[in-house]
């Protein structure tokens, strides 16, 4: 039953863009076609376990070992379900594009939105660009070791870059001029992701010549942090190693906000984008802790799976149980989700990239349609560092990690903070939604300082985690950006949603440019 400060659905419709047959209608006055039918799939296809646990596996077997794998998985999962419910909430409110940028508007006080917006776009722009850098480098990174697997190939960080150039290419190909192929690939990532990470664990169950134990599996702690033999344990506690090696569950259960980006394409967007949040996170949740125990029960020797000649772990696991041809099927099938997880990170990156530069937020926004290109290019920059450092990885995982989950912490404080100004959608959470939103801001605090912290011991510069000079930077730009210039100029969403009103095209930056002035007076007014 709605509250005292729920409005009609007609007004609702008005506010937010509308929920069930009113934001179709809406939606198509703003001339967006809703070719996405199942909003869970994109999300879905960018967490993809399958990605992000062999991305992150050797860091993992390091930094904590099995026990922190795998319940640290636990952990993560229920504060990011914890998230997800919270973003879910706010999604059903405000289902647009924008996403997180928007609702930070949406959700302050007049004068306080633009600033909240900026910087919440800012920081969702930095974490989208890194987890494509993540999810690509990553696929290059296994197209290179599969290459290996018979032959007397050797890969090396020069030939894995132009793989990884290769990859973004065709990804950004994808994107470019297959919008309307996209719903389909959706479908068959979701089958690749869902049915692949199933068969691949039976497969490596079954064939393992021999299993580990449960102590070894659910017990076993080990720091390999030390590059000199000392780790954290040792120079800090083993509490300092447990709630680092938390980043490759956090890093995979992350980019759930996609169903956000993607909602101005989905049919009853109200819901659809809430579900798809909390469906995609709950799923992935429970087949990557699936995914992390077939593996880890998996493995033969533990020394040379952390040192494999492959360089890969996981693919260490698949020579060691199906043999060289069945690790070769095993590998196309990561191979796959992680091209396809890349490709829709490309989508979502786009999409957000899109509604920031049409409030002008982005330089030269007037080629919104090379926003495909952009989002590729800055991934590929972002990679680069990987050349000279050997964890340079990690870092940019990090740095995707920090930024997202920033982006998706300053709207649920901002939920909580104006509580009174909040109108809920048709998904709500009723009494739980203060304190869940309370605990979700909590946990993004504590992880956004967890994975600034270094991960190897010493500290030089081979092993110095980046993530806080990528932050740094993307704080120091929009932050004095704003101080500069942007606060003058800048008025966020808040001048799209009165351009809207006024039947301005808000896709035309041409156009929006024109009326600049006259919405800056109107919204005076």
């Amino acid at each position: 039953m709605p509250d005292s400060n729920s409005l009609t659905k007609d007004s609702q419709t008005a506010e937010v863009g509308g929920v069930h047959a009113g934001d179709e209608a809406e939606l198509a006055r703003m001339g967006y076609k809703q070719e996405l039918n199942v909003n869970f799939g994109v999300s879905f296809s960018i967490i993809s376990v399958i990605t992000g646990i062999p991305s992150l596996f050797l860091f993992g077997l390091t930094t904590g070992g099995p026990a922190v794998m795998v319940w640290g998985w636990v952990v993560v999962a229920f504060f990011t379900m914890l998230v997800g419910l919270a973003m879910a909430e706010i999604c059903s409110a405000h289902p647009t594009s924008g996403g997180p940028y928007f609702w930070a508007a949406m959700l302050s006080k007049p004068q306080g939105a633009p600033f909240a917006s900026w910087t919440t776009g800012w920081f969702n722009l930095l974490g989208q660009v890194a987890v494509t850098t993540g999810i690509s480098f990553a696929c290059a990174n296994f197209i290179s070791t599969a290459c290996t697997i018979g032959t007397n190939y050797q890969p090396n960080s020069h030939k894995t870059i132009g793989i990884y150039a290769a990859v973004l290419f065709i990804q950004g190909m994808i994107n470019t001029f297959g919008v309307r192929f996209l719903k389909y690939l959706n479908n068959v990532s979701v089958w690749w992701h869902a049915l692949g990470t199933t068969g691949l664990v039976i497969a490596v169950l079954a064939a393992a010549p021999k299993h580990q134990s449960g102590k070894f599996v659910f017990r076993t702690f080990i720091d390999g942090t030390g590059v000199d033999g000392v780790g954290w344990s040792q120079r800090a506690s083993p509490a300092y190693v447990a709630v680092i090696g938390i980043l490759m569950a956090q890093y995979t259960l992350t980019g759930f906000d996609a169903s956000a980006h993607m909602t101005e394409e989905t049919h009853n967007a109200a819901m659809a984008g809430s579900i798809g949040i909390v469906m995609s996170i709950g799923v992935s949740a429970i087949l990557g802790w699936f995914l992390l125990l077939g593996l880890l029960f998996s493995i033969q020797d533990y020394n040379t799976t952390i040192a494999p000649p492959s360089g890969q772990p996981v693919t260490q696991i698949f020579l060691d149980t199906v043999g060289q041809n069945g690790a070769i099927v095993l590998m196309v099938i990561v191979i796959g989700a992680m091209f396809f997880c890349g490709t829709f990170s490309v989508t979502s990156n786009s999409r957000m990239m899109y509604a920031f530069s049409r409030d002008g937020a982005i330089p030269g926004s007037a080629f919104l349609h090379k926003r495909f290109w952009l989002a590729c290019t800055l991934s590929f920059i972002l990679g680069l560092p990987s050349l000279g450092s050997s964890v340079a990885f990690s870092a940019a995982t990090s740095i995707a990690t920090i930024g997202l989950y920033i982006s998706y912490g300053i709207p649920i404080a901002l939920r909580v903070i104006y509580a009174h100004r909040f109108v809920r959608g048709p998904f709500h959470l009723g009494k739980f939604s203060y304190p869940i939103s309370i605990a979700a801001v909590l946990w993004i605090a504590f992880i956004s300082i967890v994975f600034c912290l270094p991960e190897l011991n010493p500290v030089n510069s081979q092993t110095l985690n980046y993530a806080p000079v990528a932050v740094g930077i993307v704080i120091t730009y929009a932050f004095g950006f704003w101080l500069v210039s942007a606060r003058t100029w800048f008025a966020g969403p808040v001048k799209q949603i009165a351009a809207e009103e006024m039947g301005i095209n808000i896709t035309d930056p041409a156009v929006m440019a024109d009326k600049s002035e006259f919405l800056e007076k109107s919204l005076e007014s």
